[in-house]
């Protein structure tokens, strides 16, 4: 990994471009494909690429949804440190989770860019195109599952300008899931 700060923003979506449906399930995520000529990942690949990750940032809606998944699944974020973007009083369930309301420009330049090297945002789709609309992200790292949702939640809904991006990757999964990997072209519009 490059030493330089990077902002990569990370969504899990259907084939149609929904990343959550209307009840918030994620039963969807488990996907019974089989690609043969899919990449099966390691445990210990899996565990140095998260560990390459030093922070998490997600609004408070995906938070609360990560909370009430950690019931049956654990917490899917670890010790990272994990910042949630809210203005309303929300409860510190872990010690690495922090709570911001303000600027993103300012979040970026005085809590992320001194401290963090590579930051995901997560979650929901609104934080995403705000980091986006406001040219923030360096990245965007798409997993595509093998499934057409219909209706849900859009990931790309409210996107205010073109937006010139790079293939810096593609991966096919074992399972059937298309990882995507777009460097953002912050010079074009």
């Amino acid at each position: 990994m490059s030493d330089a700060f990077k902002i990569t923003i990370h969504m899990v979506s259907s084939l149609d471009g929904i990343i959550a449906k209307k009840d918030n399930s994620v039963s969807w995520f488990d996907t019974q494909d089989v690609y043969e000529k899919g990449v099966v990942l390691t445990k210990e690949q899996i565990e140095t690429f998260v560990k390459s990750i030093d922070c998490y940032v997600m609004g408070s809606r995906t938070y609360e949804h990560a909370l009430e998944l950690s019931k049956s699944y654990g917490w899917a974020y670890g010790n990272v440190p994990t910042i949630v973007l809210s203005s309303r009083n929300l409860p510190a369930e872990r010690p690495n989770i922090e709570f911001y309301s303000g600027e993103l420009e300012h979040l970026i330049n005085e809590r992320l860019r001194p401290g963090f090297k590579n930051v995901w945002v997560v979650g929901g789709a609104e934080l995403a195109q705000d980091f986006i609309n406001l040219k923030l992200a360096d990245e965007i790292r798409m997993s595509v599952l093998p499934i057409i949702l219909g209706e849900g939640k859009p990931f790309f809904h409210d996107i205010k300008a073109e937006q010139a991006l790079h293939l810096k990757s593609s991966t096919a999964y074992k399972n059937g899931m298309v990882e995507l990997v777009y460097e953002i072209n912050k010079s074009q519009t």
